[in-house]
């Protein structure tokens, strides 16, 4: 079945700039069977990590995060790009592929000692990864684990999410090795 979710993902050459292949997710959510399959995958991964939290990047990990959330009972935060939560916040450093940017989450969206269980569309060279559980821990939270439906492996986003974070378990459904 794994096959066959990737086999929905499209490549989508220089975009957003020249050079980059973009691996497009929306077919994934597209088709109710792979899409509800994907969630079935995540979930029951995130069950094993006992989150009492679902964490989701924007914008995509939106798409994965939210029905992970409601599968386990669990309620679900949100990590921002700078400038789109109207509460106080709590903000990190978040560079990534294209541009330097800043992951944001409202200051009062964790518990202290809460285990959280972040999730994402997709791991590229990690640094995007290793901000969001960096500030998850600013928080006060406990990252359980990472999922994302996709590791580009030729980017060794998870080895440098593990560098960084070694207690964290990563899963990924789909792995493109270029």
């Amino acid at each position: 079945m794994t096959d066959e979710i990737k086999s929905k993902i499209c490549e989508v050459k220089d975009f957003p700039k020249p050079g980059i292949g973009f691996k497009d997710i929306t077919p994934v959510v597209e088709d109710a069977s792979c899409y509800k399959r994907v969630i079935d995958l995540m979930t029951d991964w995130a069950k094993t990590k006992d989150p009492q939290l679902i964490a989701a990047i924007e914008s995509r990990g939106f798409l994965f995060g939210g029905p992970v959330a409601h599968r386990l009972g669990l309620g679900m935060t949100v990590i921002r790009k700078k400038g789109k939560l109207p509460r106080k916040v709590v903000s990190v450093r978040a560079p990534n592929e294209y541009a330097v940017e800043h992951f944001e989450m409202h200051a009062d969206s964790v518990e202290h000692g809460e285990r959280v269980l972040i999730i994402d569309d997709l791991i590229a060279t990690g640094s995007s990864s290793v901000s969001a559980i960096e500030l998850v821990q600013k928080l006060g939270g406990k990252v359980v684990g990472f999922a994302a439906l996709v590791d580009l492996a030729f980017l060794k986003g998870i080895e440098n999410i593990k560098k960084a974070h070694p207690d964290v378990e990563i899963f990924s459904i789909v792995t493109f090795e270029e």
